[in-house]
């Protein structure tokens, strides 16, 4: 199939992009690398009346330190973020995640933004970013208003955008001197969506807790972090026995759906085992 009719607009600032948005009443799209949205548009599941195409905007593909936070621009691409030793250090656990994300030809023009946007379930990064506690810049001719990004996803496809708003920047806070992390994925091929993954930091103080997140995609509707597990690792040992008992608990509390690629029972299973393994690794980054 080929996409229903539209219009498109290349604006060359971020203010005429607003100005778009505000102006269609929902029926404007952002593009930027266009990896997810083409094929959605392809088969028709995707209808918008315009594509506005942001990649002759200046100066979005940014990726800087700004007052303790790592600042991702819209025009980010996944290929650059792979590959910065900035994000790297700043943000290891998303660097390690990487390693999971999509093939060359879409790392080379998909966005970290535009990615998030798509909300894809089985996507990597709605999982990472939140277990980062990043928070989502959104921009309208209203003005600004910044989302914690475990408010940002709510379904398949589906997020807390509205529609004269544009996702401008993503901001990560700088990892807690002696922070782990740790990311574990299993899907049919590397590259593909994740069937299960998770995400986990842990920092310890005292050799206890102190901090903990845990975010899974794969495992229903939406990513999600799992605050309750989290909360029932505060102020214990770090130990084999305990983080699988926390493993367990995320489980329990998943509802996931079945596919070709798995039943239910077997995506929890995975949520058993990866979380395990992701809160291991993070215990032993911990310095």
């Amino acid at each position: 199939m080929k996409p229903a009719p539209f219009e498109y607009e290349r604006p060359t600032s971020v203010d005429a992009v607003l100005s778009l948005l505000a102006t269609r009443n929902g029926g404007a799209k952002i593009i930027a690398g266009g990896q997810s949205l083409v094929p959605m548009m392809n088969f028709r599941v995707a209808r918008p009346d315009v594509l506005v195409d942001i990649n002759r905007i200046p100066g979005l593909d940014y990726c800087k330190i700004e007052a303790a936070e790592l600042v991702i621009g819209a025009l980010c691409r996944h290929a650059m973020l792979a590959s910065s030793p900035l994000l790297a250090e700043a943000c290891p656990l998303m660097h390690e995640a990487y390693q999971w994300v999509a093939h060359g030809p879409v790392r080379n023009r998909g966005t970290l933004c535009g990615n998030l946007c798509h909300a894809d379930p089985a996507s990597e990064m709605p999982a990472v970013i939140q277990a980062v506690g990043a928070v989502m810049v959104l921009r309208s001719k209203a003005g600004e208003r910044r989302l914690p990004a475990s408010d940002f996803f709510q379904g398949i496809y589906s997020t807390a955008a509205r529609d004269d708003e544009m996702l401008v920047e993503v901001r990560i806070p700088l990892p807690p001197k002696g922070q782990g992390w740790g990311f574990q994925e299993v899907c049919v091929r590397k590259g593909d969506f994740a069937i299960v993954a998770a995400a986990a930091t842990l920092q310890i103080a005292d050799g206890r807790v102190s901090r903990a997140a845990i975010g899974l995609c794969g495992i229903g509707p939406r990513a999600m972090r799992m605050a309750s597990a989290e909360r029932g690792l505060l102020g214990k040992s770090a130990d084999d026995a305990t983080l699988a008992e926390i493993a367990v608990s995320c489980a329990g509390a998943v509802e996931p759906n079945s596919d070709i690629h798995g039943s239910a029972d077997y995506r929890r299973d995975l949520v058993r085992a990866l979380v395990g393994r992701a809160l291991r690794d993070a215990h032993r980054r911990c310095h």
